[in-house]
């Protein structure tokens, strides 16, 4: 049997390295651009378990669960960690982390999440990165979501450990990942005698063995096709540009946002537009109205459709609309917004989808 994801031929360490020159060319950056083998949890905690330990006192930004699950890390990797949490229908501000450090002097890690898809805000990373550089503590950022969404500029941030994923607003597979790393990184590491060592989780494995040898020879063989889906969804990016990509991302949260309050009977999550992020609309539900069982409603229809309910007790409240890749679209928008209003007028609500439908069309105008 012959087929074309079979039987391929070996991927040479200087396409491995021609694809990791491409991603860094995605985010500006001159930092050492590492791609690891495996979904984006694999670089977020490889990063903080490399750069974090008993004498790291971190301070660690939440505004949605991943943020949650970074303090965990940090606190199991021995740093002592101040929790900044927000209301997940905002965004942390610069000022909130000048306060932290006025209060903390000995913050030497920050950890933050650019956008937070599940609760549909995003951060200012422009602003942030120039208080954490103002105290010369690292700055850890997950950029998983953000990236082909808004800008990602790890460099002129000031960002230490950028970390991306390929399967959102990039459109391209979830098997693959990468993390920019500074050079004020990698000696943290070097210096951190709990960094992993001979493991997959370690960085320090791909800075000494790929790296430091010139990137001739891989240290282990690389999941080929997630590769190769990173390298057409790289090479799919460039052909349209960057700021073509990001511009229809815009106008899809644009169109989601103004549409779902034209509709009526939902409005969005996040309070403020500045702080809602372009790869994903959230949406609270009516009082009575339970989230979960209204977006089961909307895809009967059409199960294909980029919708889900909140995670956990937000399953009760919040909708999100995932507009991302392939489905930045304003006929994902609109096919979106028709079946909520189908499963609005179900639960007896009075809907007006010809408006919804006629905000959506403005935000492409």
């Amino acid at each position: 049997m012959t087929h074309p994801f079979l039987d391929l031929t070996p991927l040479s360490a200087a396409r491995f390295a021609s694809i990791e020159d491409r991603v860094a060319r995605l985010l500006d950056t001159r930092q050492d651009v590492v791609i690891m083998q495996g979904e984006a949890l694999l670089p977020l905690e490889g990063a903080i378990r490399g750069t974090a330990g008993p004498g790291t006192t971190a301070l660690n930004v939440i505004t949605g669960p991943y943020g949650q699950t970074f303090g965990d890390w940090l606190r199991d990797c021995g740093a002592t960690v101040i929790d900044l949490a927000v209301p997940f229908h905002t965004a942390v501000t610069a000022e909130q982390i000048r306060e932290a450090f006025a209060e903390h002097p000995g913050i030497d890690f920050v950890s933050l999440v650019h956008a937070e898809a599940a609760t549909g805000n995003t951060n200012p990373v422009a602003e942030i990165g120039e208080v954490v550089r103002e105290h010369g503590a690292l700055f850890y950022l997950d950029a998983v979501a953000s990236v082909g969404a808004e800008p990602v500029l790890p460099d002129a941030w000031g960002v230490d450990l950028c970390v991306i994923g390929a399967q959102k607003a990039m459109g391209g597979p979830a098997g693959v990942s990468a993390v920019s790393v500074s050079e004020r990184a990698w000696a943290r590491m070097a210096a951190n005698p709990k960094a992993p060592r001979r493991s997959y989780l370690s960085l320090l494995d791909w800075k000494q063995r790929w790296i430091d040898g010139g990137r001739t020879a891989l240290p282990h063989a690389p999941a080929q096709l997630e590769m190769l889906g990173l390298e057409a969804c790289v090479e799919r990016i460039e052909a349209a540009g960057l700021d073509a990509v990001m511009a229809r991302h815009a106008r899809a949260a644009a169109g989601t946002r103004a549409g779902a309050v034209a509709l009526g009977g939902l409005e969005p999550y996040v309070h403020e537009a500045r702080d809602a992020a372009p790869v994903a609309t959230t949406l609270r539900t009516p009082s009575g109205v339970v989230a979960s069982e209204l977006v089961a409603r909307a895809l009967e229809a059409d199960p294909a459709l980029p919708l889900a309910a909140g995670g956990g007790a937000l399953a009760q409240e919040m909708i999100r609309v995932n507009h991302y890749g392939p489905d930045a679209t304003p006929g994902a928008v609109r096919s979106c917004l028709a079946a909520l209003g189908g499963a609005l007028a179900g639960k007896g609500l009075v809907v007006d989808l010809g408006a919804a439908l006629g905000a959506v069309e403005d935000a492409w105008r």
